[in-house]
């Protein structure tokens, strides 16, 4: 595209700012306490807030009383069809989420009716990322409990002309380099437990106040708000309480089987319950991915996935 017809796409798009993607819906249901029961059984989160007469709603359940289940919602507009349908005929045919971010203004009740609308809240200019060249898109939803503004929930895609096809010669340069695994987020609530991997010991919050023992790391105890802690170390004896199979998309990096070493997947990617009772996610090895079953005993070990990074991952029982 010349960069006039750049510029004249761009002012269209930024002119679907504002427009609303639906007219003001109803939430299903009303707030209710067998869906935060439901929500906190799932997510594991036992925070008295979330039980008993005075119940609030988990902040992170913003988005479920929206949701319009299989049958949707009747009264959507037409502008990001139309904003989408302009993208389409200027090459940026392919879409791909990329972030979504809430604000939690007031919590909500069992009880409270939600209503909620959403608009194109901006546009970006022409951007050219990895796998291609187009714009970001940002969509606000604004949640609302009988009436009083409760939060807000952003959602962004990338819609975009994809980059394209490698060259054989370029193809071949990228064979060569050895690809990496996305380095881990590190902050300061969860940097001890990397000083921990870095020792070959995997260390679990524990509460200073009430002794509940916590996975992830987070800064304050789920179970009586505390803000003080110590650690224990675990086990390293686990079961799987969970798995999925990733087949999509291949990534040599994340190459975890033991016999394959050119395999860029399939493999399982477990929730693991250790022997003390809270669950972290990790690499299942020793079995083929196939192989993987719910209940299986696993033991954890640490591995070097490359010079600069190791990492916790669990091995069958039964794996050598």
């Amino acid at each position: 595209m010349s960069t006039d017809d750049v510029d004249a796409l761009y002012e269209a798009l930024k002119g679907f700012e504002g427009r609303s993607t639906s007219a003001a819906s109803i939430g299903k249901d009303p707030v209710n306490e067998p869906m935060i029961r439901h929500w906190c059984e799932a997510m594991g989160d036992a925070h008295p807030a979330y039980r008993g007469p005075d119940a609030v709603a988990p902040p992170t359940m913003l988005q479920a009383w929206t949701m319009g289940g299989l049958s949707g919602h009747p009264d959507r507009a037409g502008a990001y069809e139309e904003l989408s349908a302009l993208l389409d005929a200027a090459g940026c045919t392919s879409i791909v989420a990329t972030d979504c971010e809430q604000e939690y203004l007031r919590p909500l009740r069992p009880g409270d009716t939600i209503t909620f609308d959403a608009v194109i809240e901006s546009v970006s200019p022409r951007k050219t990322t990895k796998l291609g060249t187009g714009h970001f898109i940002t969509t606000r939803m604004d949640i609302r409990a009988d009436g009083e503004l409760a939060g807000t929930h952003r959602f962004r895609v990338l819609k975009y002309a994809p980059a394209p096809a490698p060259t054989p010669a370029q193809q071949k340069r990228e064979a060569k380099a050895k690809p990496q695994r996305p380095r881990p987020v590190v902050n300061r609530d969860n940097a001890g437990f990397w000083d921990g991997v870095a020792e070959h010991r995997l260390l679990v919050q524990r509460c200073a106040d009430c002794a509940t023992l916590r996975f992830p790391w987070l800064p304050g105890c789920n179970a009586c708000g505390s803000r003080t802690w110590d650690t224990v170390e675990a086990s390293g004896a686990g079961t799987v309480y969970s798995y999925v199979v990733m087949h999509h998309p291949p990534f040599p990096a994340f190459t975890v089987s033991d016999h394959a070493a050119d395999a860029a997947g399939p493999y399982a990617v477990a929730l693991v319950e250790l022997a003390e009772g809270v669950r972290m996610i990790g690499n299942v090895v020793g079995v083929p991915y196939d192989k993987v079953r719910i209940g299986m005993p696993v033991r954890l070990e640490f591995t070097r996935v490359d010079e600069d990074l190791e990492l916790p991952m669990w091995r069958t029982e039964s794996g050598s």
